[in-house]
């Protein structure tokens, strides 16, 4: 009842508070009912036809109470605004009146054939204009005071469940009432809004409202989606959201059931959009949730959950990846699948440093978040050591084995810190277990690699240094065609033959090939046939006369 009444306002001039308008939409969309359910009240003679319990058989001839009610309603405050006052207050005030009878009989059509929580909502509402005519009107404050607080407490529960939308529209209600409440407690000279002693009907209404809502929360538990963190539950209640995390939930069962690595990887890239566009839908209901404390408790819980998954699902898609690299290396080394694990590595990193600060971004602390904080820690200074490792093993490929036993030293250190920073997870532990043997057998490779090499620019060395002769023949020979400049890297003497000039360098210097600067000729434009333009021409006159031709 309270969401179609507000789109109804909203489209239609109480927006600006264009109660005229609103009157008038409410009088056409009355015609149109009247017709759609053959309902007329007679043709040419107006002939009434009462709208009673026994008439009324599709949710349409509700509409017609209440937006009689609505259009008694409009009508009042329309009046009110032009005559508060004198003569025009009797006028108001009636119309008024005869909304609180249409909502009345809206409330009875509602509670023989309506669902429980609509026969609700629409008591709520008569309550609540019941109100509004007994503060117009100025008189038994006690008793507008109850309906008030009966319309008040209606709202609250109601506003409990259902879609941010919808709670934001009870949690605007409620304060409008809260308005009224005051108001009444003003005028009765009291202070405070404590419960007076309950009646008949409060203990009617109270039982009916317990049973609404015990149905209500089942059926919300029942169909709404959660979003699970850490083990905690977060409802889903905007529509486009729940969208998202339903068809992220398919994705993410799909992917357990695959197998191919190329597979897992496309399903990632749709789970993330789907978590990203979830996480924009929340963020566009937290900026319309205006004050309402509990929704935006809720939404900020759901925002920080969302986000969490995110960084979550891209660690786990960088995890593949690296998995698949590691494959793709342990059939070949190359420096370029080197190079890809070190960059999917600092990726990870970031990553698990991003999630670490958002996970304990609390004001309080849970174990679980401290537990998984704690497990992220471990995974990043692993993934450090995994860094280091594979950086040394892309030194030690162009024989930079001095720098790869310091990288592999390094890597140890970080294996071993996440050792002890994670005992209790065994894969992950036998994981960094495995990580720090590699380490220990690598480091003794690149050792005795490193010794080799020094050993053999030692040996190169003193054979160069042994093999220098100021000999005329190895002289001549040496240097017949070779120059010093061309052979730096030999230990070889810069000397000619006796009386002769050394050799360094040729001069002139010899001649290499240039490559020319590119001829572009344009010679399509002679195959281009251009248009006709003898039909702009002016035509020239002949003669003096141009008449005659002369």
């Amino acid at each position: 009842v309270l969401e179609m009444i507000n789109a109804s306002q909203a489209e239609h001039g109480l927006r600006h508070k264009d109660y005229k308008r609103y009157k008038e939409y409410c009088t056409n969309r009355l015609r149109r009912l009247y017709k759609s359910v053959k309902f007329t009240h007679g043709r040419g003679r107006y002939v009434k036809k009462p709208l009673g319990v026994a008439n009324v058989s599709e949710v349409r001839h509700l509409h017609i109470a209440l937006y009689l009610a609505e259009r008694a309603w409009s009508q009042a405050m329309h009046l009110k605004e032009e005559a508060p006052t004198g003569k025009g207050r009797y006028h108001w005030l009636g119309r008024l009146r005869k909304a609180c009878k249409w909502a009345d009989l809206l409330e009875s059509l509602c509670n023989e054939k309506a669902n429980p929580r609509t026969a609700l909502e629409a008591t709520a509402y008569a309550s609540y204009l019941r109100g509004l005519l007994l503060v117009d009107a100025e008189r038994n404050w006690q008793f507008a005071l109850r309906k008030f607080k009966n319309a008040r407490i209606i709202y609250e529960e109601l506003g409990r469940y259902g879609d941010a939308d919808n709670q934001i529209l009870y949690k605007q209600r409620v304060e409008e009432i809260e308005q009224n409440i005051r108001h009444c407690l003003h005028s009765l000279q009291q202070m405070d809004d404590a419960e007076g002693p309950e009646d008949e009907s409060d203990r009617e209404l109270h039982g009916k409202l317990e049973a609404v809502m015990v149905e209500v929360k089942t059926q919300e538990e029942i169909s709404t989606v959660c979003v699970t963190w850490l083990g905690h539950k977060f409802p889903v209640h905007n529509i486009k959201t729940r969208a998202c995390v339903l068809k992220v939930q398919n994705l993410e069962r799909e992917l357990g059931s695959s197998s191919t690595a190329e597979k897992k990887q496309g399903l990632y890239e749709k789970i993330l959009g789907g978590y990203q566009e979830a996480r924009k839908n929340i963020r566009e209901d937290l900026a319309t949730a205006g004050n309402a404390d509990n929704l935006r408790d809720s939404l900020i819980g759901l925002d920080k959950a969302v986000s969490c998954l995110i960084f979550a699902g891209t660690i786990e898609r960088a995890r593949l990846q690296l998995s698949i690299a590691k494959s793709r290396l342990s059939r070949q080394q190359d420096l370029a699948t080197l190079q890809e694990i070190v960059t999917l590595c600092d990726t990870l990193n970031t990553n698990l440093m991003e999630l670490t600060d958002l996970a304990t971004s609390g004001r309080e602390k849970t174990d679980e978040e401290e537990k998984y904080a704690l497990e992220l820690s471990a995974s990043q200074v692993l993934y450090r050591a995994e860094r280091c490792f594979h950086l040394a093993q892309a030194y030690s490929l162009p024989g930079q084995h001095a720098e790869a036993f310091a990288l592999l030293g390094r890597a140890r250190e970080h294996a071993e810190s996440a050792l002890r920073l994670q005992k209790k997870n065994e894969s992950l532990v036998e994981e960094i277990q495995e990580l720090i043997g590699r380490c220990r057998s690598e480091s003794l490779l690149a050792h005795a690699r490193g010794v080799m090499q020094s050993l053999e620019k030692q040996q190169e060395a003193q054979e160069g240094v042994s093999s220098l002769s100021l000999a005329e023949s190895k002289l001549v020979s040496l240097f017949q065609d070779n120059y010093l400049l061309s052979q730096l890297d030999k230990y070889k003497s810069a000397l000619g033959s006796p009386g002769a000039a050394p050799r360094i360098s040729q001069v002139p210097p010899a001649f290499k090939a240039v490559p020319c600067r590119p001829i572009f000729l344009d010679t399509a434009i002679n195959s281009i046939e251009f248009p006709s333009l003898e039909a702009r021409l002016k035509e020239k006159k002949k003669g003096l006369f141009g008449r005659w031709g002369w």
